[in-house]
């Protein structure tokens, strides 16, 4: 009997023992399947000290303006700070599933280039506190969002004043794409600095809807110089290649806009109003890696170095000595701040 009892004691102390490990097991199990909350678990370092960026664009990289300026903005980073970057286009509906796509990839900054990123931005990073979604351009911020604005008017300003110097006829034109505030903010500055140096210039204003149309970029541009316009000056994104096809068959002058584009072959292009994007997208990143960025607006200017209006030095020799001592001098009062440039705010 006494065997018994005690093989029966044995008996009970094994189950229990199991039971319990069972029980713990269990835990762990259901602990491990709780699904994460949006932009929580998807956004904590890794413990690889890899520091991931991307850039979405509203058009190709390869455009030789706009999004290939925020393109090399990217690969300095990629080789200033040993960054894992990547890009895509994306427009729309798009724009926010990019960016939830990345963030759940563990892309701690995304860059969105263009004033119509903002607001999808504001709306995903509340998904994802510890991802940094910045736009170019752009009114909203929060903690963990914010936006560049380039101070491009500047540049436009010293091209309309060029333009107006330089015309023949008297009128001038402004070929868009898309229909957005930073892209009618430039054209008023164009026009302004247009009217500071010839008050009775005629400026006119098209936009096509599309900045990679070519087709309608080429096509308005057209209709522009058939009424007049000897100088144009465009902000078409990849359409601009339409732009400078139209000018050059029409023997009339073209300005370049966020890169420089004056040695495109055409061989149109006077001068270009440029972004000077890498230190300025160096900058913000080295804040996000170190932590350190907190969402604002920062206005990126000349003084800054982030923006300058640069001569096509193929034509400079064409250019009559007083227009360009004007124009200097512009630029210079531009620097010191006894000329303020007009913008919108949006």
């Amino acid at each position: 009997m006494r065997k018994l009892w005690i093989f029966a004691l044995f008996s009970a102390l094994v189950v229990a023992g199991c039971s319990g490990g069972n029980q713990q097991a269990q835990s762990e199990t259901t602990g491990s399947s709780t699904p994460a909350t949006s932009g929580g678990e998807a956004t904590k370092p890794d413990g690889s000290g890899e520091f991931k960026v991307a850039l979405l664009t509203p058009g190709p990289v390869t455009d030789q303006g706009w999004s290939a300026m925020a393109y090399d903005g990217l690969k300095e980073i990629e080789t200033e700070l040993k960054a894992t970057v990547n890009n895509q286009e994306a427009q729309g509906t798009q724009i926010r599933e990019a960016m939830r796509t990345y963030a759940r990839d563990g892309y701690k900054l995304i860059f969105g280039h263009g004033f119509e990123y903002n607001a999808p931005a504001m709306e995903v990073a509340k998904e994802f506190p510890n991802t940094v979604f910045i736009s170019s351009s752009g009114a909203e911020t929060a903690a963990n969002v914010g936006a560049f604005r380039f101070y491009l008017e500047q540049g436009f300003y010293l091209a309309g004043m060029t333009a107006a110097l330089m015309s023949k006829t008297g009128k001038l034109a402004m070929i868009g794409g898309d229909e957005v505030p930073s892209i009618k903010s430039t054209f008023k500055a164009f026009e302004a600095g247009a009217k500071a140096a010839k008050p009775g210039i005629v400026v006119t204003t098209t936009f096509t809807g599309s900045g990679q149309d070519v087709a309608k970029a080429k096509l308005a541009t057209l209709q522009a110089i058939s009424n007049g316009a000897d100088m144009i000056i465009h902000q078409a994104n990849a359409a601009a290649a339409g732009v400078f096809e139209a000018c050059k068959e029409k023997k009339v002058m073209a300005f370049g806009a966020n890169l420089d584009q004056n040695s495109d072959p055409s061989n149109s292009v006077l001068a270009s109003a440029v972004i000077v994007a890498k230190p300025a997208f160096v900058a913000l990143a080295k804040k996000v890696q170190e932590g350190s960025y907190q969402g604002q607006i920062e206005l990126m200017g000349m003084k800054e170095g982030a923006i300058d209006f640069v001569w096509n030095p193929a034509m400079v020799n064409s250019i009559p000595a007083d227009v360009r001592s004007q124009v200097e001098k512009a630029k210079a009062d531009i620097l010191s701040g006894s000329l303020v440039v007009p913008k919108d705010e949006f």
